[in-house]
């Protein structure tokens, strides 16, 4: 997009002018899709992320300068918003049944169904779902989760490793606990889990 043509597209855009918003759009989904291919958090779809940056460009469209080309004014917009996208993702993880491979899906049904023993085939699942519970879990209720539960650490050498307090260490777990239950009944239900 030339410099000159691309100022006048702003500036009839600015004047609610929609055949030249239109144009802009046009002009810009590629780069915006590229940017987005390349920033895109892991549970925000495509379309939806390129939809929120060109309601952002517009409505911060009277603060371009034209000092900088418009695509790389537009780049930067794309860059920041698809960073914030990914830090709100990190601040409430979420699992969804959908992001579960069919073999992790078949251990939450069967959970759900029976009681049984798992079937040693299933077993390499069920340790692939346990790790997705555990990437939702805060980094010390990981932590204790792990030393806990998966390396058969006591309360007490987990204080002797961590220096984590004892009742500091019951309460995570327990909490830890409870947040897993929570977020593996949500899949059972096949609802998302925050």
């Amino acid at each position: 997009m030339d410099n000159p043509d691309a100022d006048a597209l702003v500036t009839r855009a600015l004047r609610h002018d929609d055949e030249a918003a239109r144009e802009l759009v046009q002009r810009l989904y590629p780069l915006v899709a590229k940017m987005v291919r390349s920033h895109r958090p892991r549970r925000t779809s495509e379309e939806d992320l390129c939809q929120m940056i060109f309601i952002k460009v517009f409505q911060k469209l009277s603060q371009f300068s034209g000092k900088v080309p418009l695509e790389h004014w537009v780049s930067r917009i794309a860059v920041n918003t698809c960073l914030s996208q990914i830090e709100s993702e990190k601040v409430r993880p979420e699992l969804r049944h959908a992001d579960l491979s069919k073999e992790e899906q078949a251990v939450v049904e069967n959970l759900a169904a029976s009681s049984d023993e798992l079937a040693p085939d299933r077993q390499l699942a069920s340790r692939q779902l346990l790790e997705h519970l555990l990437e939702t879990l805060k980094p010390a209720e990981r932590l204790v989760i792990d030393l806990l539960y998966l390396q058969g650490h006591s309360v007490e050498e987990i204080h002797e490793i961590t220096g984590m307090g004892i009742a500091a260490i019951k309460v995570r777990a327990f909490r830890a606990r409870q947040k897993m239950k929570t977020q593996l009944a949500k899949i059972e239900a096949g609802r998302m889990i925050l």
